[in-house]
């Protein structure tokens, strides 16, 4: 009787504590964009001459991460402004390049976040001339 009432707590707790999530654990699109920031378009120089155009969403792990990192926007728009001026046009081409600039940022801005992580960076839109 005691492992029936056990298994049907541990049943409840996920439910109620996991419900929201897929059945493989992965958030809902709604929990994506709610925890999700977005950086506005960026333009700047790259090392070669040529500039850049450039928007991100940023996906955070939960609500306090969204807020940490919104009061963190102008470190957000440092790191990213420093990262493209040490790249040139050459370095963010394809498919390869723009995934790994999307990995540095994660990797860099998680540094500074104290109250959860970055997730995933997307490149939203990109422009280079």
């Amino acid at each position: 009787m005691s492992v029936v009432i056990i298994a049907l707590a541990v049943g409840l707790y996920y439910f109620f504590m996991k419900g929201t999530e897929n059945a493989n654990g992965k958030p809902t699109a709604d929990e994506v964009v709610e925890n999700s920031v977005e950086i506005p378009e960026i333009t700047t120089n790259l090392l070669n001459g040529d500039y850049i155009r450039i928007s991100f969403m940023i996906q955070t792990d939960g609500k306090k991460a969204k807020k940490e990192l919104e009061k963190r926007n102008f470190q957000v728009e440092n790191v990213i402004i420093k990262k493209l001026s040490g790249l040139e046009a050459k370095d963010l081409e394809g498919t390869e390049g723009k995934v790994k600039l999307e990995n540095d940022l994660k990797e860099n801005l998680n540094e500074y976040m104290e109250e959860g992580k970055i997730i995933q960076v997307y490149i939203t839109s990109t422009i280079i001339q």
